[in-house]
């Protein structure tokens, strides 16, 4: 009787290929990992090291949504705070969510001349579905002002939000400094 080996075809190409390059495809299938962390570190340094020569409002209204959400968040970390920038198409609002004292806080930025009521009710909202335990408030920073319907809901609404205007914020970084 004729014994025929199925794995064969998978075994030869293991032996005579893959196996004596196994640390080349270690390497390959790493690096885009490794790449990113990198990216990630290198990016927040930059930011850091910018922050340091710029804590001027003026300035932050010119860059773009996604640097100034990283500049809030090393902000917050100067403040004693560890963040993690959120973000981005789906964030469901928040753009930062910042942890201290077992507490976590969630931030909102915008880079606008004035923040709507309907944008602070939208944020309350966001903060609602999320929070999970008490003690747990939001921020929400912009580099322009609040209207006063704005400033009025964050004040009455059951959901503790601290509005940071654009000196607010250019007085915070300046804190940091000291």
């Amino acid at each position: 009787m004729i014994h025929i080996d199925y794995t064969e075809p998978i075994r030869t190409p293991w032996i005579t290929f893959i196996k004596p390059f196994w640390w080349f495809w270690v390497i390959a299938l790493s690096t885009p990992v490794v790449i990113s962390i990198a990216k990630s570190y290198i990016s927040k340094w930059l930011d850091e090291k910018w922050l340091k020569k710029h804590k001027r409002l003026i300035e932050w209204k010119t860059m773009n949504h996604k640097k100034f959400e990283r500049i809030v968040a090393i902000i917050f970390e100067g403040l004693g705070y560890k963040t993690k920038v959120v973000g981005g198409s789906g964030d469901k609002g928040i753009d930062v969510i910042a942890f201290k004292d077992g507490k976590r806080f969630f931030i909102q930025c915008k880079r606008k001349n004035q923040v709507l009521p309907k944008e602070v009710r939208e944020f309350a909202g966001s903060i609602q579905d999320l929070n999970k335990e008490k003690g747990e408030k939001g921020f929400f920073v912009t580099t322009g002002e609040f209207t006063e319907d704005g400033k009025v809901f964050a004040k009455d609404s059951l959901i503790e939000i601290e509005l940071i205007n654009g000196f607010g914020l250019e007085k915070l970084a300046k804190e940091i400094e000291k």
